[in-house]
């Protein structure tokens, strides 16, 4: 019994702590440009490029519908391919947005084939706005609708650095 009681007291202290991180801002950017980003979504990694070289490096939660490509609305899964940052929304309800430019001409083409539409509205973003306190926990589970999720802090990084009309290649 009194081993179970140190487990959970340090359990409960290492909560503390990685909770007290996730208040923590983000490291700024560097004043570089980022002409590129690369999501590998196995890894949950989502890197901000530029001239070939690694700029920043995030670790992100994906769509809840499984590791899969995004095949049709609704199917909560987040796409692969290329595609560009189209435009952003500041008045998102979610800790602000950058919309990714799917569905592209071949998932179109692929979704009509198939017989489905092929949704939209894929983002990159932070979290809600009154679930901003979860910080990096949110990366303990793929939970988005099919968007690309970072935590508050660095969403505003994302949002200074990314200009519109950067290319995002989204890979398995």
């Amino acid at each position: 019994m009194i081993a179970i009681k140190r487990i959970l007291g340090l359990v409960f202290i290492l909560l503390l702590i990685a909770g007290t991180y996730a208040w923590l801002p983000a490291s700024p950017l560097p004043k570089s440009a980022i002409d590129r980003i690369i999501v590998i979504k196995s890894q949950h990694r989502m890197m901000l490029m530029n001239q070939k070289q690694t700029v920043k490096t995030f670790t992100i939660s994906l769509g809840r519908g499984s590791i899969a490509p995004k095949t049709s609305e609704g199917d909560h899964r987040t796409p692969e391919g290329n595609y560009t940052i189209d435009w952003r929304n500041p008045q998102s309800r979610f800790h602000l947005s950058i919309h990714i430019s799917y569905p592209n001409a071949q998932d179109r083409q692929r979704a009509r084939e198939a017989g489905f539409a092929p949704g939209g509205d894929i983002m990159i973003h932070g979290l809600h706005h009154q679930l901003g306190w979860i910080g990096r926990f949110q990366r303990w589970v793929d939970w988005t609708d099919g968007c690309i999720a970072v935590t508050n802090s660095e969403m505003d990084q994302i949002w200074n650095a990314v200009p519109d009309g950067t290319p995002i290649e989204i890979r398995p």
